[in-house]
């Protein structure tokens, strides 16, 4: 049986045939990505409790999406900051100490590697543009526009992506500001961005601040993929008492 990894959606209004109403949402980009790489990929809605399905997964990806509420690292709501969903920051953060309380592998992705770096106590720069000066990290309203990034060599990052240099799909304008604690960050762009980020207590957890699911490179997915057959192996070798 292929792994099941648990993808994490957030809530909003959307219109479809004739219907406008509260749905559950995610781009099929990340679903074709985990498919592609060989597992079930399960919708996470941000509910009270989701956190129990983590029993039931072997693998947790933490999806892009809107901005995380900056009371989390103890910041107050700026200009531009928008998109906060509070009920989608409890529920990922509970989905994220679960599974790393259960071994799970993670894979976060913009907004999830920003949230793997606040559940460790790290910060966020809530505008980007305000500290680097440039909007290159979303250029295009609506589009994924490149931009060259640098992997630290010999970081777990650079054995998962196979290089050190590759030009990353960006659509964001917040980023990692300070680090957490055994927060690691593994990659940058040319203005000093942290775009890649893991965790120095466990092989399990990686982030990146681009988004993987809009490239040609399933080099991620197929790491979380891996770790989360490799999971189901060893628990069918030593089932749980």
């Amino acid at each position: 049986m292929p792994p099941i990894i648990g993808v994490s959606a957030y809530a909003q209004t959307a219109r479809w045939g004739v219907w406008e109403m509260p749905a559950v949402l995610l781009p099929g980009a990340y679903t074709d990505a985990v498919t592609a790489a060989g597992a079930v990929p399960v919708l996470l809605p941000p509910l009270t409790g989701v956190a129990d399905a983590v029993a039931r997964l072997d693998g947790l990806l933490l999806a892009g999406g809107g901005d995380i509420g900056p009371g989390l690292y103890g910041a107050e709501a700026e200009e531009h900051t928008a998109g906060v969903q509070a009920a989608r920051d409890g529920a990922e953060s509970a989905l994220l100490a679960a599974a790393l309380e259960r071994g799970i592998p993670v894979l976060g992705v913009c907004r999830g590697m920003q949230l793997l770096n606040v559940a460790r106590g790290g910060t966020l720069v809530q505008h980007l543009p305000d500290r680097v000066g440039h909007d290159g990290h979303r250029r295009t309203t609506g589009v994924f526009d490149d931009h060259p990034v640098t992997v630290a060599e010999g970081s777990r990052t650079a054995r998962v992506l196979g290089r050190t240099r590759l030009d990353a799909p960006s659509y964001h304008h917040q980023a990692v500001d300070v680090l957490g604690e055994g927060v690691v960050a593994t990659a940058w762009a040319g203005d000093g961005t942290v775009e890649a980020l893991e965790y120095a207590d466990t092989a399990d957890v990686l982030g990146v601040q681009w988004h993987p699911e809009m490239g040609r490179d399933p080099a991620l997915f197929d790491w979380l993929v891996e770790r989360a057959s490799a999971r189901c192996g060893r628990l069918a070798a030593d089932p749980p008492t």
